[in-house]
């Protein structure tokens, strides 16, 4: 069974990467460069591919900035302490996840694979849309009927492990698989030196799920 996997860096698409593997998917990973202010995800998203193993690595260049109307894709200041705020955060880039699956999509199709692996997680998703498992669904049935892939055989399929996950019970999963979290990295806001700043929503969701999980947490922070 072959895989894409959508291979950001962080600590969910870490663990959904080795989750692949433990189910003797070969995998192939996509990671996108889409003019996001912490661009040190994609070295972390090379240690990962190298660090787990991968069949493919491609990286693909996307320049959201164009756009922008996001903190990660414009100068909009990315929000601190704000954890559980009402509203879709300013941190959502319009159709991300949209966009994102549709170039895996692309990628699986003239690969042949027959799965798209990814780490949504409708738990700790902070607000996003394109996390829930609704999108997900939809996302599914444009495949099956918008791709030839699709309408011959139902493939590729989308396989969300992550989605009902807690981020503690992620953390769990994937120190069983042997996950190195310190080759991840999830900070929306990172300094010049790559340390995390410890308070974006997506350094304290990750910081809380290592204390709830008991595990120590690797993570370098400035």
């Amino acid at each position: 069974m072959r895989a894409v996997i959508l291979l950001s860096g962080g600590l969910d698409s870490a663990t959904v990467l080795a989750m692949a593997r433990a189910e003797s998917r070969e995998c192939l990973a996509m990671s996108i460069v889409y003019g996001q202010r912490h661009k040190i995800e994609l070295a972390a998203a090379k240690r990962v591919a190298l660090a787990i193993g991968v069949t493919e690595h491609v990286v693909y260049p996307l320049d959201l900035r164009v756009f922008g109307a996001s903190a990660l894709t414009s100068d909009i200041e990315v929000p601190k302490d704000a954890v559980g705020a009402a509203g879709i955060p300013v941190t959502y880039v319009p159709a991300r996840n949209s966009i994102f699956l549709a170039l895996a999509l692309g990628y699986a199709e003239a690969r042949g694979a027959q799965e798209i692996w990814l780490g949504v997680n409708a738990v700790d998703y902070s607000g996003y849309p394109d996390c829930r498992p609704e999108f997900i669904e939809a996302f599914q049935t444009v495949i099956e009927r918008g791709t030839r892939s699709g309408v011959e055989r139902g493939e590729p399929r989308i396989i969300a492990p992550l989605l009902r996950m807690s981020k503690a019970d992620i953390i769990q999963r994937g120190v069983e698989l042997g996950v190195d979290y310190s080759l991840t990295h999830s900070c929306y806001d990172p300094d010049r030196e790559g340390r995390a700043c410890g308070h974006c929503d997506s350094c304290i969701l990750r910081r809380r799920g290592f204390e709830e999980a008991g595990v120590a947490d690797p993570t370098v922070y400035a």
